[in-house]
């Protein structure tokens, strides 16, 4: 029997928001990973990087404030620099984990790079919020820079960088082929490193992107046979966070569009999700998602809990 082959998608909640949270949250999310791979899952594994790369970036700015020869490091440059540790970290603890149960089973990190479309309307309109509290002061000298802020009030100054689309993955090539000789894989953390390419050079792009739009990517270029988001909630609900709130078990790509059209689904938390559950089943419609969460990872593969959708 062939392994079933999927994308794990792993949210905020499996990674905490410090190092030292993240040390002890990635032993318990490994134990969800081991879990799917004794049910004999092949992982190619996504993660988020929101309060991890705003860290590296907060300690490079302020790094540039104290010894005045640095530079500060470019957001494509921080994106790298939290796939590196987050994927380091979570290849360590699960590696540990499959260790620990007899699995003798390789875990990768890839560095993965994503190209994203110079004149993509995100960069016009930026939207995610990064980085320190900064004064009026030092706002206007990232304006100066050409960079975009945005006040809150009461706290400060901030800045905020764009959130276009994923156009291709870079290195999937090499991620197919480690994923295809068995082993487990971990790429695209962060959303990926975003690049322009321009006359076959790769440049960073002042931006991020969603962790979620290249999960649905992912697993349609790899044509697995599930997309497995876990987040922090064991099920996508109809009316979240009101007294008539209901757990949404199963649904189409139809139906979805349609409770997208009705605003069912708060944007940059569950819209995101169900975005790439689309995007990932209309390249893939023999695929099906699940999304649940990470402690309920376990029933939800056996059809006790979570959302399943399908085409």
């Amino acid at each position: 029997m062939s392994k079933k082959k999927v994308v794990v998608s792993l949210g905020h909640q499996a990674l905490g928001y410090t190092t030292l949270e993240q040390w002890d949250a990635v032993k318990i999310t490994a134990k969800a990973l081991a879990d799917l791979v004794e049910a004999d899952y092949q992982l190619t594994i996504t993660h988020s990087n929101g309060p991890q790369v705003s860290m590296i970036h907060k300690a490079m700015t302020e790094l540039r404030r104290v010894y005045i020869d640095y530079t500060p490091a470019p957001m494509c440059v921080c994106s790298a620099m939290s796939q590196g540790y987050v994927g380091y970290d979570i290849q360590n603890a699960l590696r540990t984990e499959l260790l620990a149960r007899n699995i003798f089973k390789t875990v990768s990190t890839i560095l993965t790079q994503v190209t994203v479309d110079p004149y993509d309307e995100a960069f016009y309109e930026p939207t995610k919020v990064i980085g320190r509290y900064m004064s009026k002061e030092d706002a206007e000298v990232e304006i100066k820079k050409g960079n975009y802020v945005i006040e809150e009030p009461g706290r400060g100054f901030r800045r905020v960088v764009a959130a276009p689309k994923p156009i291709d993955i870079v290195e999937i090539n090499a991620i197919r082929t480690l994923a295809d000789a068995g082993q487990v894989v971990i790429a695209c953390g962060g959303g990926g490193i975003p690049v322009i390419e321009q006359n076959h050079v790769l440049k960073g792009a002042s931006a991020v992107i969603e962790k979620d739009s290249i999960a649905g990517k992912l697993a349609g270029e790899l044509k697995v046979d599930e997309l497995i988001i876990l987040t922090s909630v064991p099920y996508v609900y109809q009316n979240f966070g009101q007294e008539n709130q209901t757990p949404i078990t199963h649904m189409n790509t139809a139906e979805a569009k349609e409770y997208i059209a009705k605003g069912e689904f708060q944007e940059g938390t569950m819209l995101p999700k169900i975005e790439a559950a689309i995007s990932y089943l209309e390249a893939n419609p023999q695929g099906n998602v699940l999304i649940t969460s990470l402690s309920n990872a376990a029933d939800a593969i056996k059809g006790k809990s979570g959302t399943v959708i399908t085409a």
